[in-house]
């Protein structure tokens, strides 16, 4: 029924984003439009659009506990060589946390945008496997 189709981000320089976004998540450039850009990522469907704003505009939410939360994550295979990669390329990065087997990170790009990095723990009922099995039923 429904999907994810694309996942929109608030950036102040398009120019400069398009290229940030392509380098460090290796996204490629689907089209372009006034005030925005759409990319795809080559092992996903959800494509990825950045649309231009006048002044950064985060996207994120704080919950009861006041803790910061991003409305959306990645999965990467390896978190340690992604944490070790964006670290190198000098983007600021929180630490590296752990709760209940799953690590877990986040990264900002140039307008401050929040981006959550976890890897999945074999056996949670939120691993990939997991719900593709629910999804058979």
């Amino acid at each position: 029924m429904f999907r994810v189709g694309s996942i929109f981000i608030p950036v102040t320089n398009m120019e400069q984003s398009s290229r940030w976004y392509e380098e460090n998540f290796g996204v490629k450039i689907i089209d372009v439009w006034e005030g925005g850009a759409g990319f795809y990522f080559p092992d996903s469907d959800t494509q990825l659009g950045l649309v231009k704003v006048d002044s950064p505009q985060v996207s994120e939410f704080t919950t009861s506990e006041n803790q910061r939360n991003g409305y959306f994550n990645f999965v990467v295979e390896d978190i340690d060589e992604t944490y070790r990669s964006l670290q190198n390329k000098g983007i600021r990065t929180s630490d590296i946390g752990e709760f209940g087997g799953m690590k877990f990170f986040d990264f900002f790009d140039p307008d401050g945008n929040p981006f959550s990095v976890v890897n999945e723990v074999k056996g949670s009922p939120f691993h990939r496997d997991s719900v593709r099995k629910m999804q058979v039923k």
